[in-house]
């Protein structure tokens, strides 16, 4: 059976988890094998898409008075409170044939794994085009993509629990007025593995069914690795010189 490598990098800051996003993105044509990594925020953290400006984005005196990271991803769409959730990547060659070149069909066939890792935990939940997974009709999960450096990468989150309120404190929001009316309208939209469950579930829990589902999925063995050497190195010049960087972070 094929394998690929499995990388558990636990609990680290928002630039050094971007970092080792990216630092794996540009060391997949050396490598030769797909990328699955599992990894969480400390401290919480709020990452905004490439496009979009921080200062009209996020309340940043807020972040720092909750000592709470704020970064700017390499992948689109809004911006994400990270704090009681997993996060995932995904990394591919985009010539190893792996996935669709329809960017909808390889969402789609990324978070089937998603999908069926929820399935492992009693969760039955289903793909919402472009991007979203829902489960009982609200979301769960968020995923954004992006192909560059010859590779694919997709990082997504599976929300373990979720702070609406604490979210939309950290969140700047186009009208005051309007903002307790969107608070409720997220919290009948948006939901988590406690809610759903009625408990909490680990992480190791959710990373090892997430494992089983990426493994039925794609018909291969995840095999726990490490960084390879040129990738711890070029993940820490890319968070001090990019993702810890204010040049980087306020570009917008």
């Amino acid at each position: 059976m094929t394998e690929w490598r499995l990388l558990e990098t636990g609990y680290n800051d928002a630039a050094t988890n971007m970092a080792i996003d990216e630092a794996v993105m540009k060391h997949a044509g050396e490598l030769g094998i797909p990328t699955v990594r599992f990894y969480a925020w400390k401290p919480a953290a709020i990452s905004i898409g490439y496009f979009q400006g921080i200062r009209e984005e996020v309340e940043l005196g807020k972040c720092r008075e909750l000592g709470v990271d704020v970064v700017r991803r390499i992948t689109g769409g809004g911006a994400v409170f990270h704090d009681a959730e997993l996060t995932y990547s995904f990394v591919c060659s985009q010539d190893s044939g792996i996935l669709p070149k329809n960017i909808i069909d390889s969402y789609k066939k990324i978070c089937g794994s998603l999908i069926i890792g929820l399935k492992h935990i009693g969760l039955e939940a289903s793909f919402v085009p472009l991007n979203d997974i829902a489960v009982a009709g609200k979301k769960i999960s968020g995923n954004a993509q992006t192909r560059r450096s010859g590779a694919i990468l997709q990082h997504g989150t599976i929300l373990m629990e979720v702070d609406v309120d604490k979210m939309f404190s950290l969140l700047l929001v186009p009208n005051e007025k309007l903002k307790g009316k969107l608070i409720e309208d997220v919290k009948q939209r948006v939901t988590s593995l406690e809610q759903q469950k009625g408990k909490k579930i680990s992480f190791g829990q959710l990373s090892s069914a997430l494992r089983k589902g990426f493994e039925e999925n794609f018909g291969v063995k995840l095999k726990k690795g490490k960084l390879a050497a040129e990738e711890k190195s070029l993940a820490k010049e890319i968070r001090e010189n990019q993702f810890a960087a204010e040049q980087w972070n306020f570009k917008r």
